[in-house]
This record gives C-alpha cells, structure tokens and sequence, in this order.
C-alpha cells in the first residue's frame, strides 16, 4: 500500500510541476517589449524615429527627447514644439516625425514602455551637416612676374564642433592672367553627389601702358586735333600727363579726360607731345609729333597737280616724323617760301651717274674676290708639284695684280667721296634760296 501511494503522490507531483511550467512559459511568450532604432539625417532635412512594440496590450507608451522630457503620452502631446508630429501609433509601432533638424537635436530619443516592469529603447538621432561654401584666402597680392598664394578653406560641424579643411597652391602669374577664373570645391557625403563652390578670379597688378591714337591725313592751318591717350594698368593710373617736349602746352589747347584738343591750329603748335601716366608698380608714357602745314602753300598747288602735291607732302611727313624726336616745338617745319626739291632731279641719285658706278664697283670687288680664289688654288697646286721658280713668278704676278686692283679702288672711293661732298653743297646751295 505505501509503495502505491508514493508512486501516485509523484506521479501527482510532476503533473503539477508540467502545469506550472506550461504557465510560465505562456506568460513569458505573451511579455511585452519595445525597441529602437537609429537615425541618421541631414541638417535641415526630416527625421523619422520609430518604437516596435511586441504583445502589446494598451499599456503606457512615452516617447521623450534627449533631455528627457516627454514629447509623447500614448500618442498626446506633452511637448509645445510643432516640429514633432505623431504620425503613427499601432499595436506594433509608433512613429513621430521630426522636421527641420538641427545639430542640437542630436542625441538618444527614448521609447518607453510600462508595464509591471518599465521596458525602453534609445533610438539615437545623428545629423549630418553638410559643409559650408569655401572661402578663398590670398596671402599676399598677385604682381606681375611674381607668385600668387591661395588657401581654399572649407569650415563644418562635426559632433558640436568646427572642423576646417585647407588646400593651399601656387601660381605663377603675367599681366595676361589677369581676371582669371579659378574655382575651389568641396565635397562630401552629406551633399548626396553634389559640391559647394566658390569661385575666384585673379587679380593681377601691374604697370601701366599708354598708347595715343594719332589723326589720320595732313594737319593745315586753321584744322582741329584731337589726341586720345589710352591707358591700362591694374590699379588703373588716376592721373594722366599731357606735356610738350621743351615746351609749354599752347594756350588754347583742352584737356578733357584722356583727350588732349586744340583747335585753329598753326605751325607753332608743332612739337612732340607726350601722354604720361603711373601707378605703384611702373610708369609708362608715348609720344606724338605734330606737323603742322601751311594752308597757303598747300594753295599753290593748281587742280592738275593736286594729286602729285599730296603725294609730296605725305613723302615730306613721313621724314619729318622721322626726325621728329630731334625737333623742338618751335621749329616751322614746311614753309612756303623753301621751294621743294625732287631728289629725281639730281644727277648723281639712283637716276643720274651713281648706279654705273657702284655697279662698276661691284665688278672690280667681285674679280678681286675670284683672283684671289685663283691665287690660292695654283698656290695649292704648285705646291703639290714642289716648283719654286713657278710659284715664286706667280706670286709675283698676283701680288702686280693687287696693287693696281687697290689703286683703282681707292680712285673709286675718291669719285665716290667727291659726289657726296657736291650732294651736300646742292642742298645747302637750294635750302639757302
């Protein structure tokens, strides 16, 4: 009896021991949870935090922010800030947006459940801040010939502090680099492919250059002139000069700008005029000279020549401004009472008896030249054959041969000299009447 009785009493034991367990592992399949999960967005951009829940069964759900206040109260609002908005509350999740984020957002967002035990999660929020625009830092100013230094600097926000990134290069620059376009950028993850940029253009000093437009055709008495002065530079010059070269400007000539005008104009005008201007890093000037003819002789020419007169005077100008450095303004250049001469009408020009003589010169250089040439080849023949009486005759002959061939060079010169010398006496004989 007792045997079947402990047998029944353990039998009893273990089916309690089944119906306990059985109970509690139904409890723990039925217990509720919650969980998290991070989020990463851009500055400016929305954040979606999320709270799965498991088994739910009504209890209370509170959302807070890193500060730990509370945002959320079973889907009310306990927190007056308009950019977090409950756009889902389920049995299996609850969702909140946040909009316009900023980097003070940044932190642990708690999703807490209560039950018999307080179950939460942290879902932690990270923004990413994309960077600024560069800015593009010069050390010191371009100079033409010289070397430019720029840092390209890129500032960002990084876990609540400032982060810059630098890139520096080195340039050699000219005057014609002036106004170049470079461009710094900057890239990364947060600009999703696209870059920030900033772009710069050189700025190149260096010195000025002036260049006057002269007028075109003959200058009479009586006409107005106009002279512009064109100026560059990088500063451009403030001030710009106009003088007369040992000379006074005349006394109704205007200065307007970069404009030199004078008007009624008459031979004492003539002189060489100068435009000047300079900033820091060089000066620079140009020059014109001014020919002023007489209205009264350009008169004299009859219809029928006034084509071949015209040509005389563009011939004469283009001499005159030649020398024109050399002229002073107070020299008349071209009066009426200097008859013009034509150098055709000269006998000892290139149309008179000077061409045969320098042709003849040639002649006598050039058969000097192939004598000699002859000299050295028999010299190096007779050489080679060891005659000496034949090299010593040869010599002989050759060296007959030079000396009449330098008299009739030196007679040549002397012809030569002579004709120059009665050139000079002409012009001054025809400038004397």
């Amino acid at each position: 009896m007792r045997a079947g009785q402990r047998s029944r009493l353990h039998s009893r034991s273990l089916a309690v021991l089944l119906v306990q367990s059985s109970i509690l592992l139904s409890l723990c399949s039925r217990g509720q949870a919650v969980q998290a999960e991070n989020v990463t967005v851009l500055e400016g951009g929305t954040a979606h935090i999320s709270c799965r829940l498991q088994n739910y069964d009504g209890s209370i759900v509170v959302i807070q922010n890193p500060r730990r206040q509370t945002l959320f109260f079973n889907g009310t609002r306990a927190l007056k800030d308009e950019r977090f908005q409950m756009v889902l509350f389920t049995p299996r999740l609850v969702r909140i947006t946040l909009s316009n984020v900023s980097v003070s957002d940044e932190g642990g967002y708690f999703c807490q459940l209560y039950t018999d035990s307080t179950h939460h999660q942290v879902a932690t929020l990270s923004v990413v801040v994309p960077p600024e625009v560069p800015n593009v830092v010069v050390k010191s100013e371009a100079v033409e010939g010289g070397e430019v230094e720029l840092t390209c600097v890129v500032s960002q926000q990084e876990n609540g502090k400032t982060v810059s990134v630098s890139n520096t290069i080195r340039l050699p620059v000219e005057r014609k680099d002036n106004g170049a376009a470079l461009s710094c950028e900057a890239s990364h993850p947060a600009l999703v492919g696209q870059k920030r940029v900033r772009h710069y253009r050189l700025d190149v000093h260096f010195a000025p250059t002036v260049r006057i437009s002269p007028p075109q055709g003959i200058l009479r008495e009586g006409d107005s002139l106009s002279l512009t002065c064109s100026v560059t530079g990088n500063p451009l010059p403030r001030d710009i000069l106009w003088s007369r070269v040992n000379d006074t400007l005349p006394e109704r000539a205007e200065i307007s700008g970069t404009t030199l005008v004078m008007s009624r104009l008459s031979q004492t005008h003539n002189g060489t005029y100068l435009c000047q201007a300079h900033n820091n890093y060089g000066r620079a000037a140009d020059q014109y000279t001014l020919l002023v003819y007489d209205r009264q002789r350009c008169g004299l020419l009859s219809e029928d020549e006034e084509g071949e007169g015209k040509e005389e005077y563009v011939e004469e100008d283009k001499v005159n401004k030649s020398k024109g450095e050399k002229q002073t303004g107070k020299e008349p250049i071209g009066t009426t009472s200097h008859p013009v001469i034509s150098s055709s009408s000269l006998p000892w020009t290139p149309q008179g008896n000077l061409t045969p003589l320098i042709l003849m010169l040639f002649i006598l250089l050039c058969t000097l030249t192939l004598l000699i040439l002859l000299f050295t080849l028999t010299l190096l023949i007779l050489i080679l054959l060891h005659t000496l009486m034949l090299l010593i005759l040869l010599l002989t002959l050759t060296l007959l041969i030079l000396i009449l061939l330098l008299a009739l060079t030196f007679l040549i010169l002397f012809l030569l000299l002579t004709l120059t010398l009665l050139t000079l006496l002409q012009r001054v004989w025809s400038s004397d009447l």
